[in-house]
Parts: C-alpha cells; structure tokens; sequence
C-alpha cells in the first residue's frame, strides 16, 4: 500500500455516492442556470474572484480582484470580467482559447456563502466592452466573456472551519519567506533576494493597474 491509499481509493461514483448518502434538497434546487437578481446581488458585493480554466498545458485557478462589482452582470447569462495587468503568463487566457469552459468562485468579505459559476469563456478585444472597465486612467487589454451556465451558492462551512475572515487568525506575511527569498532561492539566486524585496512594493503599486 503506498502513501495515497493504495488499495483503499475510491475508484467509481457508485463507492463514492454509497459513502457519503444523498444531497439534500436544497443543495440540488439552488443550482439553475441564469444570474437570479439574488446571485446578481453577490456578483456585485464581491471584490475577488478566482477563474479556474483548462487548457492543454494543464490546469489553471487565477486570482482576479478590483473594487466590488467588477465583474459585470451584462445579462442574465452574461457575464463580463475584466483582464488587469498582471505577469503576463496569461495561463488563464491560453486556456480559454483552447478549452472554452470555465468555472468562477466569488468571494465576499464577512460573508460566509460564496457563488460559483461555471460557464463558457471568450476573450474580447471589442472597445464597448473594453471601455466598460476603465479604472485610474487605464483599461484592461482584454475582457473575458463568460457565457453563463450554472450558478449556485456554496455553505459557509468552508470558511466557518477556516475561520478566514476572523482578524484574529490572519497571518503575519513576515512570518513566511518573502517573495524575494523564495526567488533567489528557487533560481540559485539568478533572481530575486533582498534587492527585490526592498523594490517589491513601489513595483507593485505602480503596475498595478
């Protein structure tokens, strides 16, 4: 038997369903396939989302914030998410242009109950849709085009175990490696160290956006 289990994995969906029992009613009806003005209220509220997308190269879940509301409910099965100055790996957007499916998890902070989205993705590059999203002087280079699918909230569960938004388990950043460090050390030091640390935070507010 090896570290994962070995011959204890659950193999098919008949083991899994007989180990855990049936949904219960409300887990099954809370899932339709339109923006309801209740999960178009969440939308709005939420200033982070993470787009998780596939792609020949792999799997991709990409962090994605900006004030509340900006991602767009242009209909109710129409979704519009601005492309932000980022790395430039563009991993998400890769993805998308060789797998169109998409999923979205809405975060809001206090709330317990995120959404999930899960839908089909396209980049456009059309200026009325571009223009919809200027912020600080600038725009982004693209907006994601999300063709609804289904939409559901999840429990709070999650986060009530995690306790992630109790200001009293946040976590020193000073307590883990800086980036620098983890940089220099990943590369054998042909990057960052204490340099990119001290230059890290002017860099980062003047791209971010």
């Amino acid at each position: 038997m090896d570290a994962a289990g070995g011959d204890h994995l659950i193999r098919d969906e008949t083991a899994l369903r007989a180990l855990y029992g049936e949904s219960p009613p409300g887990a099954i009806w809370k899932e339709i396939d339109h923006i309801h003005p209740h999960y178009r209220a969440m939308i709005e509220a939420a200033p982070f989302m993470v787009l998780a997308t596939a792609g020949p190269g792999g799997l991709d879940a990409s962090p994605r914030g900006d004030p509340p509301g900006f991602v767009h409910v242009l209909d109710e099965k129409t979704l519009l998410i601005p492309d932000r100055r980022g790395n430039n790996r563009i991993d998400s957007l890769r993805n998308i242009i060789h797998d169109d499916r998409v999923a979205l998890l809405f975060l809001i902070p206090g709330v317990g109950e995120t959404l999930r989205v899960n839908g089909r993705a396209a980049i456009s590059v059309a200026p009325a849709l571009i223009g919809r999203f200027a912020f600080r002087g600038t725009l982004p280079r693209t907006v994601i085009v999300v063709r609804v699918e289904t939409v559901f909230f999840q429990c709070p569960k999650a986060l009530v175990r995690s306790e992630l938004w109790n200001p009293e388990k946040h976590v020193d950043r000073k307590a883990l490696p800086s980036t620098g460090k983890i940089l220099a050390d990943i590369t054998a030091g042909k990057i960052g160290g204490e340099e990119y640390d001290r230059a890290y935070p002017e860099r980062v507010s003047q791209t971010i956006y």
